[in-house]
């Protein structure tokens, strides 16, 4: 099987700034940081998920991600699942929310609805939240427009669909990754953009 080729192109617009506000894994100061736009049903963005565990394990204190929602329309639960997700961070904080992040990708089976709603606090419960409060926050509604916010954003930065990453180099020149690409080209990719002057 040939290699896939690597579609990147710089961004049509201005990339939202990264501000403490976002969810980071990795060092918040690393020369490179990755912003993935993310669909919590998506297939693309599960398959993904592993690609981008090796490289913050293979670049560690190198690479930074950035953590945006970018729920499609057409998967059903994808836009509850990202709010839930802003709920375990306003309950537990940042990394709470990676716990809650990787779990749902964990047990989602993709495509719309993999992961089922009246499940969403009783994980939260699992991984030590306060399922009321949780239940609570995510019945308010409080988050819907932060998700909207994140797909607007991305959405002028040129992102068209998920997985959609932007990867900003050591010199703040930033480009647009299409796809879940293989370990192989994001790793090229990367080491061009640790190396930028």
């Amino acid at each position: 099987q040939p290699a896939a080729t690597v579609k990147t192109k710089a961004p049509t617009g201005k990339v939202p700034e990264v501000t403490d506000a976002d969810h980071i894994r990795g060092d918040k100061d690393a020369k490179v940081t990755i912003i993935e736009y993310s669909d919590f049903e998506c297939p693309f963005c599960k398959k993904f998920v592993p690609t981008v565990e090796q490289m913050m394990s293979e670049y560690d204190g190198k690479v930074r991600l950035v953590y945006r929602h970018y729920p499609l329309s057409f998967h059903a639960n994808a836009q509850k699942e990202a709010e839930a997700s802003e709920c375990a961070n306003e309950l537990g904080g940042n990394d709470t929310f990676w716990e809650y992040h990787d779990e749902i990708f964990a047990r989602t089976t993709t495509n719309g609805t993999g992961f089922a709603l009246d499940k969403l606090a009783p994980l939260a419960e699992e991984l030590g939240m306060d399922g009321k409060k949780f239940q609570e926050c995510l019945d308010s509604g409080k988050y819907a427009e932060h998700v909207k916010e994140d797909m607007a954003g991305g959405a002028a930065a040129g992102i068209t669909g998920t997985p959609g990453s932007i990867l900003i180099d050591a010199a703040g020149n930033s480009q647009l990754i299409s796809g879940a690409l293989p370990f192989s080209s994001i790793k090229s990719m990367i080491d061009a953009a640790l190396s930028a002057k």
